[in-house]
């Protein structure tokens, strides 16, 4: 009897799996579209999940990373790529943006960029959650630790570049940015992303 009891207890447990984590992926997706990404605690998304908010950082280590798993679909950890972004000289930040966010999205074949943005055209509130997050949360920590001034316009100048980019090579699909090499990416685009990062904006 011991054991038949033990088997159904592990199946319960299950809670903390991938049922878990999918809950939680569906019920970020509208918790951060109705409230925001500041609005959006991870105590409020967990309880729409039905589950124990230690669940949160437990599959995705907190909110950004939960953030960037369920709106974006980026298959990397925020902080990581901010990291990513950092390390090396300033005078080349442009260049590691443009590698970094090209890989990320060439390994999807810029399905996950194509999906991104497709929801954000359908949804208001997708578009401004992108924006808090995009602008205010992940390129601003990178122009924090630049230490330069009008943090905000620089970042959505920036923002500009990264998705313009990301629509013609993958949505529209115009030739030869389409198939360009990343290095050939990187030296056209780069030196705009990085006046707008460290340069004389007016």
């Amino acid at each position: 009897m011991t054991g038949e009891q033990a088997t159904p207890r592990r199946r319960g447990r299950r809670a903390g799996g991938e049922d878990t984590k999918a809950a939680l992926l569906a019920a970020a997706r509208e918790v951060f579209v109705e409230r925001g990404y500041e609005g959006a605690t991870v105590r409020a998304i967990a309880a729409r999940a039905g589950v124990d908010a230690a669940m949160v950082n437990h599959w995705f280590g907190g909110k950004e990373n939960l953030f960037a798993k369920a709106v974006l679909q980026l298959p990397v950890d925020p902080n990581v790529l901010v990291e990513r972004l950092l390390d090396g000289p300033v005078e080349e930040v442009g260049e590691r943006i443009v590698r970094n966010f090209v890989a990320v999205w060439d390994a999807t074949g810029g399905g996950q960029f194509t999906a991104l943005v497709r929801s954000v055209t359908a949804h208001d509130q997708v578009a401004e959650v992108l924006k808090e997050f995009f602008v205010k949360q992940l390129l601003r920590r990178v122009l924090v630790e630049l230490a330069v001034d009008r943090g905000e316009l620089r970042a959505t100048l920036c923002a500009t570049q990264i998705f313009g980019m990301g629509i013609v090579r993958y949505m529209v699909r115009f030739e030869p940015i389409a198939s360009a090499d990343v290095e050939v990416l990187v030296k056209a685009i780069a030196p705009n992303l990085q006046r707008y990062l460290t340069g004389d904006i007016g």
